[in-house]
Protein backbone atom coordinates (compact mmCIF):
# COMPACT_ATOMS: atom_id res chain seq x y z
CA UNK A 1 0.00 0.00 0.00
CA UNK A 2 1.48 3.19 -0.53
CA UNK A 3 0.25 5.80 2.34
CA UNK A 4 0.37 9.97 2.15
CA UNK A 5 0.63 11.41 5.69
CA UNK A 6 -0.40 15.03 6.40
CA UNK A 7 -0.98 16.50 9.35
CA UNK A 8 -2.27 20.25 10.55
CA UNK A 9 -1.36 21.77 13.89
CA UNK A 10 0.88 21.47 16.88
CA UNK A 11 4.35 19.75 16.77
CA UNK A 12 2.38 17.12 18.74
CA UNK A 13 0.19 16.50 15.78
CA UNK A 14 3.62 16.45 13.71
CA UNK A 15 5.08 13.62 16.17
CA UNK A 16 1.79 11.23 15.77
CA UNK A 17 2.19 11.78 12.16
CA UNK A 18 6.03 10.75 12.35
CA UNK A 19 5.55 7.70 14.32
CA UNK A 20 2.53 6.54 11.64
CA UNK A 21 5.15 7.26 8.82
CA UNK A 22 7.12 4.82 10.92
CA UNK A 23 4.76 2.15 11.59
CA UNK A 24 3.46 2.08 7.93
CA UNK A 25 7.88 1.33 6.81
CA UNK A 26 8.21 -1.35 9.38
CA UNK A 27 5.34 -3.19 8.17
CA UNK A 28 6.02 -2.80 4.36
CA UNK A 29 4.11 -0.26 2.81
CA UNK A 30 5.32 3.00 0.85
CA UNK A 31 5.34 6.44 2.03
CA UNK A 32 5.23 8.98 -0.52
CA UNK A 33 5.61 12.76 -1.17
CA UNK A 34 3.44 12.67 -4.04
CA UNK A 35 -0.42 12.64 -3.35
CA UNK A 36 -1.79 11.55 -6.58
CA UNK A 37 0.36 8.69 -6.31
CA UNK A 38 -1.18 7.38 -2.91
CA UNK A 39 -3.81 4.24 -2.07
CA UNK A 40 -4.20 5.60 1.30
CA UNK A 41 -4.22 9.60 2.91
CA UNK A 42 -4.48 9.77 6.82
CA UNK A 43 -4.50 13.38 7.82
CA UNK A 44 -4.25 14.71 11.60
CA UNK A 45 -6.17 17.58 12.28
CA UNK A 46 -6.43 20.83 14.35
CA UNK A 47 -9.23 22.57 16.21
CA UNK A 48 -7.75 25.35 17.52
CA UNK A 49 -9.07 27.77 15.65
CA UNK A 50 -11.50 27.91 12.72
CA UNK A 51 -8.79 28.81 10.02
CA UNK A 52 -7.32 25.24 11.57
CA UNK A 53 -10.61 23.55 10.94
CA UNK A 54 -11.22 24.99 7.45
CA UNK A 55 -7.97 23.90 6.31
CA UNK A 56 -8.13 20.55 7.24
CA UNK A 57 -11.56 19.97 5.01
CA UNK A 58 -9.82 21.49 2.57
CA UNK A 59 -6.76 18.70 2.53
CA UNK A 60 -9.11 16.14 2.65
CA UNK A 61 -11.24 17.54 -0.57
CA UNK A 62 -7.63 17.97 -2.26
CA UNK A 63 -6.84 14.45 -1.13
CA UNK A 64 -9.89 12.97 -3.03
CA UNK A 65 -9.50 15.24 -6.15
CA UNK A 66 -6.21 13.65 -6.07
CA UNK A 67 -7.27 10.12 -6.43
CA UNK A 68 -10.84 9.42 -5.93
CA UNK A 69 -10.36 5.61 -6.02
CA UNK A 70 -8.12 5.62 -2.46
CA UNK A 71 -9.54 5.99 1.22
CA UNK A 72 -9.17 8.59 3.37
CA UNK A 73 -8.47 8.67 7.20
CA UNK A 74 -9.07 12.02 9.09
CA UNK A 75 -8.11 11.67 13.27
CA UNK A 76 -6.82 14.49 15.57
CA UNK A 77 -8.67 17.00 17.60
CA UNK A 78 -11.42 17.83 14.31
CA UNK A 79 -12.08 14.62 13.61
CA UNK A 80 -12.74 14.17 17.90
CA UNK A 81 -15.12 17.25 17.91
CA UNK A 82 -16.74 16.98 14.61
CA UNK A 83 -16.68 12.97 13.95
CA UNK A 84 -20.10 13.02 12.04
CA UNK A 85 -19.11 16.30 10.00
CA UNK A 86 -15.47 14.98 8.59
CA UNK A 87 -17.51 11.38 7.92
CA UNK A 88 -19.45 13.15 5.57
CA UNK A 89 -16.50 14.82 3.44
CA UNK A 90 -15.70 13.33 0.45
CA UNK A 91 -13.80 10.06 0.25
CA UNK A 92 -13.83 9.71 3.99
CA UNK A 93 -13.49 5.96 5.20
CA UNK A 94 -12.44 5.98 8.61
CA UNK A 95 -12.83 9.03 11.43
CA UNK A 96 -10.42 7.76 14.49
CA UNK A 97 -10.84 9.85 17.74
CA UNK A 98 -7.86 11.09 19.51
CA UNK A 99 -8.36 8.14 22.16
CA UNK A 100 -7.76 5.51 19.57
CA UNK A 101 -5.25 7.23 17.52
CA UNK A 102 -2.13 5.17 18.98
CA UNK A 103 -4.08 2.11 17.00
CA UNK A 104 -4.64 4.13 13.93
CA UNK A 105 -1.77 2.16 11.43
CA UNK A 106 -3.22 -1.65 12.76
CA UNK A 107 -6.66 -0.49 12.45
CA UNK A 108 -6.05 0.28 9.28
CA UNK A 109 -3.94 -2.06 7.88
CA UNK A 110 -4.95 -5.26 9.78
CA UNK A 111 -1.35 -5.73 11.11
CA UNK A 112 0.77 -4.65 14.46
CA UNK A 113 4.04 -4.15 14.72
CA UNK A 114 6.44 -3.13 17.70
CA UNK A 115 8.99 -0.81 15.44
CA UNK A 116 11.72 -0.84 17.77
CA UNK A 117 12.25 -4.19 17.02
CA UNK A 118 12.90 -4.52 13.60
CA UNK A 119 16.76 -4.85 12.25
CA UNK A 120 19.22 -1.90 12.02
CA UNK A 121 18.88 -2.06 8.37
CA UNK A 122 15.76 -1.67 8.02
CA UNK A 123 16.40 1.39 10.15
CA UNK A 124 18.53 3.22 8.08
CA UNK A 125 16.53 4.31 5.31
CA UNK A 126 13.88 6.30 7.72
CA UNK A 127 15.66 9.45 8.43
CA UNK A 128 16.03 10.18 4.63
CA UNK A 129 12.59 8.88 3.52
CA UNK A 130 10.77 11.46 6.24
CA UNK A 131 13.25 14.10 5.33
CA UNK A 132 14.26 14.51 8.82
CA UNK A 133 17.06 14.98 11.33
CA UNK A 134 14.76 16.09 14.17
CA UNK A 135 12.31 13.52 15.71
CA UNK A 136 9.48 15.27 17.75
CA UNK A 137 8.56 12.93 20.40
CA UNK A 138 5.33 12.77 22.08
CA UNK A 139 5.83 12.20 25.69
CA UNK A 140 2.33 13.49 26.90
CA UNK A 141 -1.14 14.11 25.92
CA UNK A 142 -4.22 15.86 27.08
CA UNK A 143 -4.15 19.03 29.71
CA UNK A 144 -6.20 19.20 33.06
CA UNK A 145 -6.23 23.02 32.93
CA UNK A 146 -9.15 25.01 32.14
CA UNK A 147 -7.95 27.81 29.47
CA UNK A 148 -11.51 29.48 28.86
CA UNK A 149 -10.60 29.64 24.93
CA UNK A 150 -8.68 26.28 24.95
CA UNK A 151 -10.96 23.32 22.88
CA UNK A 152 -7.85 20.83 23.15
CA UNK A 153 -8.81 19.84 26.24
CA UNK A 154 -12.42 19.08 24.95
CA UNK A 155 -10.61 16.92 22.31
CA UNK A 156 -7.57 15.64 23.98
CA UNK A 157 -8.83 15.16 27.27
CA UNK A 158 -7.34 14.56 30.36
CA UNK A 159 -3.34 14.71 30.87
CA UNK A 160 -1.82 11.38 30.92
CA UNK A 161 1.96 10.33 30.07
CA UNK A 162 3.82 8.12 28.85
CA UNK A 163 6.75 5.66 31.15
CA UNK A 164 10.24 7.37 31.06
CA UNK A 165 11.11 3.85 30.20
CA UNK A 166 9.08 4.26 27.16
CA UNK A 167 10.21 7.11 25.77
CA UNK A 168 13.87 6.31 26.14
CA UNK A 169 13.36 3.17 24.01
CA UNK A 170 11.39 5.26 21.06
CA UNK A 171 14.56 8.49 21.52
CA UNK A 172 17.71 5.61 21.47
CA UNK A 173 15.78 4.03 18.33
CA UNK A 174 15.68 7.14 16.54
CA UNK A 175 19.21 7.71 17.48
CA UNK A 176 20.56 4.33 16.28
CA UNK A 177 18.49 5.36 12.83
CA UNK A 178 20.17 8.30 12.27
CA UNK A 179 18.61 11.27 13.62
CA UNK A 180 20.56 13.82 15.49
CA UNK A 181 17.49 15.84 17.55
CA UNK A 182 14.76 14.68 19.67
CA UNK A 183 11.97 17.27 20.30
CA UNK A 184 10.06 16.09 23.19
CA UNK A 185 6.03 17.12 22.60
CA UNK A 186 3.14 17.08 24.62
CA UNK A 187 -0.40 19.18 25.16
CA UNK A 188 0.92 20.60 28.78
CA UNK A 189 4.29 18.90 28.79
CA UNK A 190 5.47 20.59 32.20
CA UNK A 191 2.62 18.19 33.68
CA UNK A 192 4.48 15.10 32.31
CA UNK A 193 4.44 12.76 35.35
CA UNK A 194 1.50 14.27 37.19
CA UNK A 195 -0.71 11.76 36.40
CA UNK A 196 1.95 8.78 38.02
CA UNK A 197 2.05 11.56 41.31
CA UNK A 198 5.42 13.06 40.26
CA UNK A 199 5.41 16.69 40.87
CA UNK A 200 8.92 16.87 38.97
CA UNK A 201 8.52 14.63 36.30
CA UNK A 202 9.15 16.22 33.42
CA UNK A 203 12.82 17.12 35.36
CA UNK A 204 13.45 13.44 35.95
CA UNK A 205 12.61 12.65 32.18
CA UNK A 206 14.93 14.79 30.79
CA UNK A 207 17.69 13.45 33.63
CA UNK A 208 16.63 9.73 32.38
CA UNK A 209 17.25 10.98 28.72
CA UNK A 210 20.71 12.74 29.60
CA UNK A 211 21.77 10.04 31.50
CA UNK A 212 20.69 6.47 29.40
CA UNK A 213 20.53 8.06 25.33
CA UNK A 214 22.98 9.70 23.21
CA UNK A 215 21.01 11.92 21.63
CA UNK A 216 23.88 14.46 20.47
CA UNK A 217 20.59 17.48 20.72
CA UNK A 218 17.25 17.31 23.35
CA UNK A 219 15.00 20.15 23.01
CA UNK A 220 11.53 21.27 24.40
CA UNK A 221 8.92 22.05 22.94
CA UNK A 222 6.06 24.32 23.88
CA UNK A 223 5.79 24.47 27.98
CA UNK A 224 3.14 26.27 29.97
CA UNK A 225 4.86 28.57 32.43
CA UNK A 226 4.11 27.10 35.31
CA UNK A 227 4.17 23.46 36.79
CA UNK A 228 8.39 23.68 36.44
CA UNK A 229 10.21 22.95 39.65
CA UNK A 230 12.59 25.43 41.53
CA UNK A 231 15.68 23.75 40.07
CA UNK A 232 14.30 22.80 36.66
CA UNK A 233 16.76 25.42 34.63
CA UNK A 234 19.65 23.80 36.78
CA UNK A 235 19.28 20.77 33.72
CA UNK A 236 20.88 22.98 31.26
CA UNK A 237 23.93 22.61 32.69
CA UNK A 238 24.23 19.77 30.05
CA UNK A 239 24.89 21.02 26.62
CA UNK A 240 22.87 18.64 24.59
CA UNK A 241 19.94 20.57 26.19
CA UNK A 242 19.12 23.27 23.39
CA UNK A 243 19.09 27.24 24.84
CA UNK A 244 15.52 27.37 23.40
CA UNK A 245 12.40 27.49 25.30
CA UNK A 246 8.76 27.93 24.30
CA UNK A 247 6.52 29.60 27.06
CA UNK A 248 3.38 30.30 25.82
CA UNK A 249 2.36 33.63 27.81
CA UNK A 250 -1.26 34.15 25.47
CA UNK A 251 -1.86 37.97 27.69
CA UNK A 252 0.67 39.69 29.09
CA UNK A 253 -2.35 41.95 30.64
CA UNK A 254 -3.46 40.25 34.17
CA UNK A 255 -6.79 41.20 33.34
CA UNK A 256 -7.01 39.10 30.45
CA UNK A 257 -5.11 36.77 31.80
CA UNK A 258 -7.53 36.24 34.79
CA UNK A 259 -10.54 35.93 31.78
CA UNK A 260 -8.45 33.60 29.81
CA UNK A 261 -8.09 31.03 33.34
CA UNK A 262 -4.59 31.54 32.54
CA UNK A 263 -2.49 29.79 35.65
CA UNK A 264 0.13 33.00 35.65
CA UNK A 265 0.55 36.41 35.89
CA UNK A 266 2.99 38.97 35.28
CA UNK A 267 5.31 38.89 38.31
CA UNK A 268 5.16 35.25 38.12
CA UNK A 269 5.83 35.13 34.57
CA UNK A 270 8.48 37.52 34.72
CA UNK A 271 10.25 35.22 37.71
CA UNK A 272 10.22 32.55 35.58
CA UNK A 273 11.85 34.11 32.34
CA UNK A 274 14.33 35.83 34.74
CA UNK A 275 15.54 32.54 36.62
CA UNK A 276 15.73 30.86 32.70
CA UNK A 277 17.85 33.63 31.54
CA UNK A 278 20.01 33.31 34.86
CA UNK A 279 20.93 30.32 34.34
CA UNK A 280 20.75 29.37 30.94
CA UNK A 281 23.46 31.88 29.05
CA UNK A 282 22.43 32.89 25.41
CA UNK A 283 18.26 31.55 26.02
CA UNK A 284 16.03 32.54 23.44
CA UNK A 285 12.44 32.80 25.41
CA UNK A 286 9.58 32.71 22.69
CA UNK A 287 5.97 33.09 23.46
CA UNK A 288 2.57 32.73 21.95
CA UNK A 289 0.59 35.50 22.02
CA UNK A 290 -3.70 36.06 21.22
CA UNK A 291 -5.18 39.26 20.69
CA UNK A 292 -8.71 40.31 20.21
CA UNK A 293 -10.07 37.78 23.54
CA UNK A 294 -13.43 39.05 24.48
CA UNK A 295 -13.31 42.28 26.62
CA UNK A 296 -9.67 42.88 25.73
CA UNK A 297 -9.88 47.05 25.92
CA UNK A 298 -7.39 49.15 23.92
CA UNK A 299 -6.14 49.69 27.45
CA UNK A 300 -5.39 45.86 27.93
CA UNK A 301 -4.18 45.40 24.82
CA UNK A 302 -1.64 48.63 25.83
CA UNK A 303 -0.62 46.76 28.60
CA UNK A 304 0.01 43.73 26.97
CA UNK A 305 1.69 44.98 24.59
CA UNK A 306 4.26 46.93 27.21
CA UNK A 307 5.02 43.76 29.04
CA UNK A 308 6.17 42.15 26.09
CA UNK A 309 8.16 44.53 25.23
CA UNK A 310 9.77 43.83 28.58
CA UNK A 311 9.80 40.53 28.40
CA UNK A 312 12.47 40.64 25.49
CA UNK A 313 11.15 37.69 23.55
CA UNK A 314 13.25 36.41 20.83
CA UNK A 315 9.94 35.90 18.63
CA UNK A 316 6.38 35.32 19.42
CA UNK A 317 3.80 33.65 17.54
CA UNK A 318 0.55 35.46 17.29
CA UNK A 319 -2.78 34.42 17.28
CA UNK A 320 -6.22 36.30 16.39
CA UNK A 321 -8.68 34.76 18.83
CA UNK A 322 -11.22 32.34 17.59
CA UNK A 323 -14.52 31.67 18.87
CA UNK A 324 -14.69 27.72 19.43
CA UNK A 325 -17.58 26.16 19.78
CA UNK A 326 -18.45 24.68 23.50
CA UNK A 327 -15.53 26.72 25.51
CA UNK A 328 -16.21 29.15 27.83
CA UNK A 329 -15.06 31.84 26.15
CA UNK A 330 -17.23 31.57 23.15
CA UNK A 331 -19.75 32.34 25.49
CA UNK A 332 -18.16 35.98 27.25
CA UNK A 333 -19.81 39.45 26.24
CA UNK A 334 -17.59 42.13 24.01
CA UNK A 335 -16.59 39.81 21.47
CA UNK A 336 -13.89 41.64 19.54
CA UNK A 337 -14.05 42.66 15.61
CA UNK A 338 -12.23 40.97 13.32
CA UNK A 339 -10.72 44.31 12.07
CA UNK A 340 -9.44 45.30 15.61
CA UNK A 341 -8.23 41.35 15.88
CA UNK A 342 -6.58 42.07 12.70
CA UNK A 343 -4.96 45.59 13.46
CA UNK A 344 -3.77 44.09 16.78
CA UNK A 345 -2.15 41.18 15.57
CA UNK A 346 0.29 43.60 12.64
CA UNK A 347 1.54 45.06 15.27
CA UNK A 348 2.46 42.09 17.48
CA UNK A 349 4.01 40.74 14.34
CA UNK A 350 5.85 43.37 13.75
CA UNK A 351 7.25 43.79 17.52
CA UNK A 352 7.77 40.46 16.93
CA UNK A 353 10.40 40.85 14.04
CA UNK A 354 12.46 43.47 15.73
CA UNK A 355 12.37 41.50 18.78
CA UNK A 356 14.20 38.61 16.77
CA UNK A 357 16.19 40.80 14.80
CA UNK A 358 17.63 42.19 18.13
CA UNK A 359 17.83 38.64 19.78
CA UNK A 360 20.29 37.71 16.44
CA UNK A 361 22.02 41.11 16.92
CA UNK A 362 23.22 40.01 20.36
CA UNK A 363 24.59 36.42 18.73
CA UNK A 364 26.61 37.97 16.05
CA UNK A 365 30.65 36.67 16.79
CA UNK A 366 29.58 34.08 19.36
CA UNK A 367 30.12 30.52 18.60
CA UNK A 368 26.69 28.06 18.56
CA UNK A 369 26.20 24.51 17.47
CA UNK A 370 24.14 23.93 14.36
CA UNK A 371 22.63 20.81 13.19
CA UNK A 372 21.99 20.91 8.91
CA UNK A 373 18.84 19.80 7.97
CA UNK A 374 19.23 20.90 4.29
CA UNK A 375 21.22 22.19 0.52
CA UNK A 376 18.93 24.91 -0.76
CA UNK A 377 21.34 25.24 -3.79
CA UNK A 378 25.09 25.96 -4.43
CA UNK A 379 28.05 28.31 -5.27
CA UNK A 380 31.35 28.47 -6.81
CA UNK A 381 32.48 28.46 -3.05
CA UNK A 382 30.24 25.30 -2.31
CA UNK A 383 26.94 24.23 -1.11
CA UNK A 384 24.59 26.61 0.59
CA UNK A 385 23.62 24.64 3.77
CA UNK A 386 20.36 25.48 5.90
CA UNK A 387 19.96 24.39 9.74
CA UNK A 388 19.10 25.43 13.40
CA UNK A 389 21.37 26.73 16.35
CA UNK A 390 20.56 24.88 19.50
CA UNK A 391 18.43 28.19 20.65
CA UNK A 392 16.28 27.47 17.15
CA UNK A 393 17.93 30.58 14.52
CA UNK A 394 17.81 30.03 10.88
CA UNK A 395 21.12 29.60 9.93
CA UNK A 396 23.11 29.79 6.41
CA UNK A 397 26.61 29.03 5.75
CA UNK A 398 28.13 28.16 2.43
CA UNK A 399 30.70 25.03 2.54
CA UNK A 400 32.51 22.94 0.80
CA UNK A 401 30.63 20.02 2.15
CA UNK A 402 26.77 19.10 2.05
CA UNK A 403 26.34 19.23 5.49
CA UNK A 404 22.58 17.87 6.38
CA UNK A 405 22.08 15.84 9.13
CA UNK A 406 25.50 16.92 10.81
CA UNK A 407 26.61 19.26 13.84
CA UNK A 408 28.82 22.08 13.01
CA UNK A 409 29.67 24.69 15.37
CA UNK A 410 29.56 28.23 13.48
CA UNK A 411 30.67 31.77 14.09
CA UNK A 412 27.54 33.76 13.78
CA UNK A 413 27.71 36.90 11.81
CA UNK A 414 24.88 38.98 9.95
CA UNK A 415 20.78 38.53 10.50
CA UNK A 416 19.12 39.42 7.02
CA UNK A 417 15.26 37.93 6.40
CA UNK A 418 14.95 35.75 8.98
CA UNK A 419 18.33 33.98 8.65
CA UNK A 420 21.62 34.53 10.15
CA UNK A 421 24.90 34.01 8.01
CA UNK A 422 27.41 32.08 9.60
CA UNK A 423 30.84 30.46 9.09
CA UNK A 424 31.42 27.04 9.70
CA UNK A 425 34.68 26.48 12.14
CA UNK A 426 34.54 22.85 13.43
CA UNK A 427 32.45 19.54 12.43
CA UNK A 428 31.20 17.38 14.68
CA UNK A 429 33.34 13.64 14.46
CA UNK A 430 30.87 12.33 11.46
CA UNK A 431 30.77 9.30 14.37
CA UNK A 432 28.29 11.99 16.12
CA UNK A 433 26.28 13.41 13.15
CA UNK A 434 26.27 11.09 9.57
CA UNK A 435 23.44 10.69 7.13
CA UNK A 436 24.75 7.26 6.01
CA UNK A 437 25.11 3.57 7.31
CA UNK A 438 24.66 3.70 10.96
CA UNK A 439 27.66 2.76 12.56
CA UNK A 440 27.80 -0.84 14.78
CA UNK A 441 28.50 1.83 18.05
CA UNK A 442 24.68 3.38 17.15
CA UNK A 443 22.91 0.18 17.40
CA UNK A 444 25.20 -1.10 20.35
CA UNK A 445 25.18 2.44 22.50
CA UNK A 446 28.32 4.88 22.94
CA UNK A 447 28.82 7.86 24.39
CA UNK A 448 28.58 11.00 23.08
CA UNK A 449 31.02 13.55 24.00
CA UNK A 450 32.68 17.22 22.20
CA UNK A 451 29.35 18.78 21.66
CA UNK A 452 29.12 21.14 23.52
CA UNK A 453 28.49 24.99 22.68
CA UNK A 454 31.35 26.91 22.42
Amino acid sequence: MKVHLRMVGCRLNQSEIDTMARQFSALGHEVVDAPESADHFVLNTCAVTEEATKTSRKIIRGFQRANPNSEITVTGCYAQIAPALVGQLPGVRHVIDNGSKSGLVAQITGEEVDIFDIEPIERRALPGMLGRTRAFVKVQDGCDNSCTFCVTTIARGAGRSRSIADVLREVNYLHASGYQEAVLTGVHLGSYGHDFGDDSGLCHLVQALLRETDMPRLRLSSLEPWDLAPDFFALWDNPRLSRHLHLPLQSGCDATLKRMRRNTCQAAYRALVTAARAAIPSLRVTSDVIVGFPGESEAEFAESERFIREMNFGGLHVFRYSSRPGTPASRMKNQISNKVKKARSSRLLALSEALEREFAADLRGKLAPVLWEQVSGATPEGFINLGYSDNFMRVRAIHPRDLSNVIAHVELGAYTDGVIHGTVKEIVPERYSHSGPIPEAFVEGSAIDGIAPL
